[in-house]
């Protein structure tokens, strides 16, 4: 029972503690994806432009020949060195950061079941802002082959946010609120991409260089943390001030938690089809999100020739929508599994569905409205709207399969997802040599085609019973064994068994 100073801070909060938890780890996010895209909307500036439809900012046989060093933008501001780097290259230096971050994915979400997920998720976050603040210098110091090294180390030290916040999301959310909590953590990396990308045009235009946008989101990481520290906690049976009235309830609807930390069974892990059939759909999702949040800078730069304040803008707004329809339809799928409308595997693969073939259908579209700028921007807002459901669907599944691994469970299905943001950079990079619409058009329907493949894996295999071997000291009936039954109901509707 609370007492004395505890009793005296708890009562300050207006709200439950693990609502505290959703929105700092929400807050954790929004840094890791701001700290991450900063650089696709800086590139844009540190780089020569193909197509300026305005006056030309640079003299490009000066700057191919290495003899100018520093210019006068068509901003009317004073550049900092524009970098002869080609297509290929950039490709490399945006997808080096996901050569680290698939590294770091399992050592996290084990580390964070061992020792709790509060300081590994801190602790990287921590490390990615001195890396941020410290990209201006590397770059001017080194060129690419430093910032390829720096991107790696960030890489390493993100790499463990989502298995260290699906292991904290596992202590903290009772599974009526799973959809809800989860959506709202999850769908920070819209926001995230969203303040990344504007705010990122917006400094650069306004402060007159790239090298601001470094400082002022690694600074932000670092205050985050400061503030993570002090709220958060990786349990509530160790909070200090979480009411007891909430504590209480938590181990009402979650059960007592083991002292000790469970063997991770990893034979029946890797030989688990839904947990296969979650890295598939995670695999299709990544490969299109990773697309458009590192490569749709790029894109309207080429094709629509924004500058780097429009880009920032424009690129920020199939995300807004996101947003909106994320935390929309988190409410809406836990919902419908309370009312029992829908059972929780039919609304996980509904969910998903819709959040792969929506934005499928609506890139490839994009990639054929010419120079409408109205049109691409709207066809890729749509687009990216329909991949909101995606949270609510398979992003949550995790917790699903098997909470008492939570943290390892997201390392597999996200640190193997994560693979396909070393690919999918450099693909780009490769197919568009020239930067025409056409080479774009490869892009996007080769997008379509993971998502569509991917998904239609999911839709067989996937399922949100807990899983067998989520608890070795339980007896599971042949019912909770794992179901290949892909479009299966349970009448038992919103109930997940050990939950």
């Amino acid at each position: 029972m609370l007492t004395g100073w505890r009793k005296t801070i708890s009562k300050l909060f207006l709200i439950p503690q693990r609502y505290v938890v959703g929105i700092m780890g929400f807050l954790a996010v929004v840094n890791a994806y701001t700290m991450r895209i900063t650089l696709s909307i800086a590139i844009t500036d540190m780089t020569p432009k193909k197509n300026n439809r305005s006056a030309m900012m640079y003299d490009f046989d000066d700057v191919f020949n290495g003899t100018i060093k520093r210019h006068v933008s068509s901003r009317g501001v004073d550049d900092d060195k524009i970098y002869d780097w080609d297509s290929e290259t950039q490709g490399l230096i945006l997808s080096s950061f996901y050569w680290g971050y698939v590294i770091t994915h399992m050592p996290g979400g084990m580390l964070a079941e061992r020792f709790g997920g509060k300081w590994v998720l801190g602790l990287g976050i921590l490390s990615t802002a001195v890396f941020t603040l410290l990209t201006p210098w590397v770059v001017t110091t080194g060129d690419w082959p430093w910032l390829l090294v720096l991107r790696v180390l960030e890489g390493l030290g993100e790499g463990t946010t989502y298995p260290a916040l699906n292991c904290i999301l596992s202590k903290w959310v009772p599974s009526s609120e799973r959809a809800k909590l989860g959506t709202l953590v999850y769908a920070g990396g819209q926001i995230g991409t969203v303040v990344g990308n504007a705010a990122s045009g917006l400094i650069i235009e306004a402060t007159g260089t790239w090298t601001s946008v470094f400082y002022i989101f690694g600074g932000i990481g670092m205050l985050w943390f400061a503030a993570f520290a002090l709220l958060c906690y990786s349990d509530p049976e160790v909070h200090p001030y979480i009411s007891d009235e909430e504590r209480d309830f938590l181990r009402k609807e979650l059960g007592e938690k083991r002292k000790e930390p469970l063997a991770v069974p990893w034979k029946a892990m890797f030989t688990s089809f839904p947990l296969w059939a979650l890295v598939a759909a995670q695999i299709g999702h990544d490969w299109g999100f990773f697309t458009m949040v590192t490569d749709l800078p790029l894109f309207m730069s080429d094709i629509l020739n924004f500058d780097v304040m429009e880009n920032g803008i424009w690129s920020s707004v199939p995300y807004i929508v996101m947003w909106i329809v994320s935390m929309s339809s988190g409410a809406l799928c836990d919902w419908l599994i309370t009312k029992q409308y829908m059972g929780v595997t039919f609304a996980r693969k509904f969910f998903t569905a819709i959040a792969a073939v929506g934005p499928g259908i609506f890139i490839v579209a994009a990639s054929y409205a010419g120079n409408n700028e109205a049109l691409v921007i709207a066809l890729f807002t749509v687009a990216m709207g329909f991949m909101g459901t995606f949270y609510c669907g398979m992003k949550v599944n995790a917790l699903d399969l098997a909470p008492n691994y939570a943290g390892t469970v997201m390392a597999i299905v996200n640190g193997i997802g994560a693979i396909t943001g070393i690919i999918t950079p450099y693909l780009v990079g490769l197919l568009t040599p020239d930067h025409s619409a056409e080479q774009w058009r490869i892009v996007f329907w080769i997008a379509f085609a993971v998502f569509i493949a991917t998904t239609v894996i999911y839709i067989w295999g996937g399922a949100a019973e807990e899983q067998y071997w989520n608890n070795p000291d339980k007896n599971f009936s042949n019912s909770s064994m794992p179901t290949h039954n892909a479009m299966a109901i349970s009448k038992s509707g919103s109930k997940i068994e050990g939950v």
